[in-house]
């Protein structure tokens, strides 16, 4: 055995572009991300799989909008729950599939996690998160005086209702993973972050709406299961530094400390994208983690052995 891993597979990487956003098309594109996870599990990983659900979250979200006029809408903590157990479903049954194809004695189960945060973040009173359809000035309005939404205006399209990005802070279901993990079963964990949720003064959970960034959570989930390795797929092959900049230059290896500084310079890595990504690993890696590996799906294999991707090391 290899030791135990976290692949925390992106969102947008199960959607590979407008033209391919069905069900169906994102099952197939589940299909090639767990025949990736299935080639570390063959290669001796225990592996505990999470994902991003942001895109599949705002699909819901709108179709909850349109039929606004005949059902019921539903709240965002609730599509967190629901694209978990799409998203888990698509990748548990493509792994189970593969499995078998390969005659591999292996199992697993999608698990749909809670992910607690402070209620007191300072991210509830500044929420940046933008959901939902856009709309009107009248209509926002009125929405937030009725729901008690904060609106924003995106200048050159409309007013759009945001929310709150809270630090995770405990992984509700984490016993369960370990338990999960230490029988050899694959599991399926956090996705999209977590659920969001806050306990009462006697300690009762209840769902807020917000969104937890999923590379933050894996990153909290990898040092809780004392995992020896992170493994965080994205859309290119490597981390780069002056990302989109005619002194482009990618980066083969990285040390927490050079990581951290290029973080502070903030110049090199693109809010919601890259920049939580490094900010993950450099956690996980001063959480007492051994290595961490940024790549997209189809080079992990190789990364893994140290030939693409960028690698970080404490």
């Amino acid at each position: 055995m290899k030791g135990k891993a976290v692949f925390a597979v992106g969102g947008n990487a199960l959607i590979k572009d407008r033209q391919h956003q069905t069900v169906e098309d994102q099952y197939r594109t589940a299909g090639e991300a767990a025949a990736h996870i299935a080639d570390m599990i063959q290669d001796g990983w225990d592996v505990v799989v999470t994902h991003g659900n942001a895109p599949q979250v705002g699909f819901i979200l709108r179709r909850s909008e349109l039929a606004s006029s005949e059902l019921h809408e539903i709240p965002l903590d609730v599509c967190d729950a629901d694209a978990q157990g799409a998203i888990g479903y698509a990748l548990q049954q493509n792994l189970l599939n593969i499995f078998g194809k390969r005659k591999m004695p292996k199992t697993v189960v999608t698990l749909i996690t809670q992910t607690e945060v402070d209620p007191d973040d300072p991210a509830f009173t500044h929420p940046t998160k933008a959901i939902g359809a856009v709309m009107t000035r009248s209509e926002a309005m009125e929405r937030s005086e009725r729901e008690g939404w904060q609106i924003v205006e995106e200048v050159g399209r409309g007013w759009r209702r945001v929310v709150a990005s809270p630090e995770p802070r405990r992984i509700i279901e984490l016993e369960a993973i370990q338990a999960l993990l230490a029988s050899g079963i694959v599991t399926i964990a956090t996705g999209g972050g977590g659920i969001p949720v806050v306990a009462d003064e006697h300690g009762n959970l209840h769902g807020v709406p917000a969104v937890i960034d999923k590379d933050l959570t894996a990153s909290l989930l990898a040092i809780r299961v004392e995992a020896d390795l992170l493994v965080i797929g994205t859309s290119v092959e490597k981390v780069a530094l002056n990302w989109g900049k005619p002194d482009q230059r990618w980066i083969d290896k990285m040390t927490v400390e050079e990581a951290k500084q290029r973080l502070v310079e903030g110049t090199h890595f693109a809010p919601g994208s890259m920049k939580p990504k490094v900010e993950a690993v450099v956690r996980y890696l001063e959480g007492g983690g051994k290595r961490a590996v940024i790549s997209d799906l189809e080079s992990v294999r190789r990364a893994l052995d140290g030939e693409a991707g960028t690698q970080f090391v404490p």
